[in-house]
């Protein structure tokens, strides 16, 4: 039986998806990662689940997120952004 290589699926999922997802919302360009580590996974799971601005912190990082947060951003829009990211990227987030 063949080993499964982790390092080579990685590296075809990165070729396929690239290392981020971005979105653009007035102008302005954001991009997320198409891979969560685990360090990230574990940060998302000590959320509230009613915590918006804390998922994008920590998707986007504390600098995008600080431009992010300047926007007149509705939660219609934030979440036809994680639909799309889901979507494209396989990472459901905010889905039950």
């Amino acid at each position: 039986m063949a080993t499964f290589d982790v390092s080579a699926a990685r590296a075809q999922r990165m070729e396929a998806l690239g290392r981020s997802w971005s979105f653009t919302i007035d102008g302005d360009t954001f991009e997320l990662p198409t891979e969560l580590t685990r360090v990230t996974a574990r940060a998302l799971r000590g959320l509230d689940d009613n915590d918006v601005d804390g998922l994008l912190e920590l998707l986007l990082g504390k600098k995008q997120f600080s431009r992010f947060a300047q926007l007149d951003v509705t939660m219609q829009d934030i979440a036809a952004i994680l639909e799309a990211y889901g979507k494209e990227t396989g990472l459901g987030l905010g889905e039950d």
